[in-house]
């Protein structure tokens, strides 16, 4: 019998910020190192001191531009910035600096996989420039709150969802796939832990088949995909018991308790009109042509999404691969270099989700510290696909000594510790004979139907040969004589 939660669905937008990787901030010189000394990264602009005026940053329209291309957004020609105003401890100025009625991106979309493996596109509503606030901390003296003001006027890419997300794994998709993007774009670390990526969640439940929304809820502060998953799911429980126990939904704004694993709320939701939006005077229109979005246009790296139908259609990998080899930027890069080298796509993609990662979690670090080369990992998929060696001495033998001697040649390493394989019909008979001769009473058992005891003999053979044998001539050989 169907459940009562059933009979409702969730509309969920997400408004995500994106902290930009530029030297300087939005509207000043002040530095934007991460971990600095509490408000050591602070000038009279940042601070709000009456009569300065902001001076704006470049690299900011550079980076918002590159993301609305990356999105497929339109991206506006004339962009004016305006004034939003509240008051709270960590905003000195009595308003943030950012964009109202011109954002410099519109439409566009966001590109996730579903549970259920089909693609699905969140189209975007907009993507804005604006400036962060500073940062409140509330858990280190029990009596008061502390402010550190580092973090004002650090410049942002505000992006806003349009309400199409339908549950918190597809909320999980979404903020991955942002991040991924962002990295490739090289615009910002995505590092949510770090407030690189911070969350805004929307949610509101309608039933089924009624068009117009529910009461919308805003879920502030979110610091990890996972949370933002659960609190999802949480709020829209939440919320239709509410609405089946006769309660009404009250526009609030809530937190998210990761401890408790709830929703709580703060205070009622403020309005557009509460903010008191108007131009800001001091900064003048910013203009983009045409002929400046196509240079950039130009100057854009290979996208992750581009790459996942590059390695799906033309190299014929499996999704489950193309999604773990561009799941991170620097990770695809070692594959483009590799695949320079070698058209074996499947053995370098083996090679990279097999040792290379084993390696990199087994050390703790990323791609960039890997030591040996990709055209010498190419080398080594030559061997093994010119019968010189065997996959099994590939990853077990020659990739381990590789990594102790980076810069040496594999064939020479191979050449050296006696591990290419001996294809040489006398040889090779001469250990499948000892084999055999090993084991005479199996020989009968294989004959009289066991034949999985051809295994038995391959491992003599290679015990023989001390693993150079070749192991399909040699599997070739034992079954000729076993068969006679």
């Amino acid at each position: 019998m169907p459940s009562i939660y059933d009979t409702y669905e969730p509309v969920i937008g997400l408004e995500v910020h994106v902290q930009l990787s530029t030297k300087s901030k939005a509207y000043c010189g002040d530095a934007t190192s991460y971990g600095a000394s509490p408000n050591s990264q602070v000038s009279p602009i940042s601070l709000g001191h009456p009569g300065t005026l902001p001076m704006f940053n470049k690299d900011v329209v550079n980076y918002a531009v590159k993301l609305g291309i990356a999105c497929d957004c339109d991206i506006r020609e004339r962009n004016q910035f305006a004034r939003k105003n509240y008051f709270y401890a960590d905003l000195p100025k009595g308003y943030q600096i950012t964009q109202d009625t011109t954002p410099i991106c519109t439409g566009g979309f966001i590109r996730i996989k579903t549970a259920k493996g089909t693609d699905k596109n969140i189209n975007l509503t907009r993507i804005h420039m604006e400036e962060d606030s500073g940062k409140s901390i509330h858990d280190i003296d029990p009596f008061n709150t502390l402010v550190d003001l580092n973090r004002a006027g650090i410049p942002l890419l505000e992006m806003v969802s349009e309400p199409e997300i339908k549950d918190g794994e597809e909320a999980y998709s979404y903020l991955s796939e942002i991040r991924k993007l962002v990295r490739y774009l090289d615009i910002s670390d995505g590092n949510m832990e770090e407030g690189s990526l911070r969350c805004d969640l929307n949610i509101s439940v309608r039933k089924k088949g009624v068009e117009k929304f529910g009461t919308k809820v805003e879920v502030k502060n979110m610091n990890s995909f996972r949370n933002v998953q659960k609190a999802i799911d949480y709020e829209v429980i939440r919320q239709i018991d509410m609405i089946e126990s006769g309660e009404s939904i009250q526009q609030q704004t809530r937190t998210y308790d990761a401890a408790k694993n709830k929703t709580i709320g703060l205070r009622i939701k403020e309005d557009a009109h509460d903010y008191r939006y108007f131009p800001e005077p001091d900064l003048v229109p910013v203009v983009i042509p045409k002929s400046y979005v196509n240079d950039v246009r130009t100057q854009m790296p290979l996208l992750p999404y581009e790459l996942f139908k590059k390695y799906t259609q033309e190299l014929k990998l499996s999704e489950y691969d193309a999604f773990v080899l561009t799941d991170n930027k620097e990770f695809a890069l070692f594959f483009e270099q590799m695949i320079m080298h070698t058209t074996n796509y499947k053995a370098a993609t083996n090679m990279m989700i097999g040792p290379i990662k084993s390696w990199m979690n087994e050390q703790s670090v990323d791609i960039a510290l890997f030591p040996v080369s990709p055209a010498q990992l190419a080398t080594v998929i030559a061997l093994v696909d010119e019968g010189q060696i065997s996959t099994t001495t590939a990853n077990q033998k020659l990739f381990p000594a590789l990594l102790i001697e980076p810069n040496a040649n594999p064939k020479l390493l191979c050449e050296r510790n006696g591990w290419l394989q001996q294809g040489d019909a006398d040889q090779l008979s001469q250990w499948v004979d000892q084999a055999l001769g090993a084991y005479p009473d199996k020989i009968k058992e294989y004959q009289e139907g066991k034949k999985g005891l051809i295994g038995l003999f391959m491992g003599e053979v290679m015990k023989y040969s001390q693993g150079s044998a070749d192991p399909k001539k040699a599997s070739a050989l034992l079954r000729e004589k076993l068969d006679a």
